[in-house]
């Protein structure tokens, strides 16, 4: 890792790989370091105090918030947007194509122009899990966990627990990431912080202790 000012802020200090590619027009907030070979594209904007591992491709106009991290070899394409956070497992893929093809129906080859990009929208404080695949458009509900390798096709609740293919909910998590335990009437608990969670109408709220 070297130290190097963001391509867009001589005043901002971030740790960038030799081997990055940073494009100028990329944004890139203080404390942030990124690992070799790792890509972002044009007018990407990484927060303050992420990390972003080795291999990562982040695609053009893509938002991540601060202190989020993103391990080794996901690809988050355009126009996804990371707030707060989020952790992102190695291997994961955003897609952004409802209707993928690489031609159109009249065999020339697909520009830019001849599809509609379509995101992944990552709430505050959301965890991905290694080789989950986030079929675009979806929204992954803040401080929800995806179980490594599921593939997520719909809206995930905040603080739900999903897992498999495709992704359904088997519980709900705790803003430390573990699984909370039932009580009566509706009432949950973490058990690693004690905080309470109520249940109305499928929809968890927060408590406190």
């Amino acid at each position: 890792m070297v130290v190097a000012s963001s391509p867009s802020d001589a005043g901002s200090l971030v740790a960038v790989a030799a081997s990055a590619q940073i494009d100028p027009s990329a944004t890139i907030g203080d404390g942030t370091r990124i690992w070799h070979l790792s890509q972002l594209r044009e007018h990407a904007v990484v927060g303050s105090d992420c990390t972003i591992g080795r291999g990562v491709y982040i695609g053009p106009g893509v938002v991540i918030g601060d202190r989020c991290k993103i391990q080794n070899s996901a690809l988050v394409y355009e126009p996804a947007v990371l707030e707060d956070g989020v952790f992102i497992g190695p291997a994961v893929v955003f897609t952004n194509d409802e209707y993928p093809r690489a031609v159109n129906p009249d065999g020339t080859p697909k520009s830019a122009d001849d599809w509609h990009a379509v995101g992944v929208t990552v709430r505050e404080g959301a965890s991905i899990g290694a080789r989950a695949v986030c079929i675009a458009p979806v929204t992954i509900g803040a401080w929800s966990l995806v179980a490594a390798g599921s593939v997520v096709t719909k809206d995930v609740l905040a603080h739900a627990l999903v897992v498999g293919t495709p992704a359904r909910q088997v519980g709900w998590v705790g803003r430390a990431g573990v699984p909370l335990f039932e009580e009566p009437e509706g009432r949950w608990t973490c058990p690693r912080t004690g905080e309470r969670y109520t249940e109305i109408d499928g929809v968890l709220s927060e408590q406190g202790r």
